[in-house]
């Protein structure tokens, strides 16, 4: 399992770096679905390294609260499954 947390968190920061890339270039980016799935999966926090680092998506409040949802839900998962981890 935390080679699972390792892995999805390090795909979610390049995924977010890569898609940065992709908006400065004007070329056909990754969708927001994209990034928040994997954001859910496990990647939350190579996502927030991401967005931070790559300062992508952090001024767009649309993709923030839904990013939030996403945190929000993985939290309330956290909570109700916590005696199975």
């Amino acid at each position: 399992m935390a080679y699972f947390i390792i892995i999805i968190n390090f795909i979610a920061f390049i995924i977010f770096g890569v898609d940065k890339k992709r908006a400065e270039k004007h070329q056909r980016r990754i969708s927001e679905n994209i990034l928040l799935s994997v954001s859910f999966l496990g990647g939350t926090i190579g996502a927030v390294l991401g967005m931070t680092i790559f300062r992508h998506k952090i001024s767009k409040t649309s993709f923030l609260l839904r990013f939030g949802l996403v945190v929000l839900i993985q939290i309330a998962l956290f909570y109700f499954f916590r005696k199975y981890i």
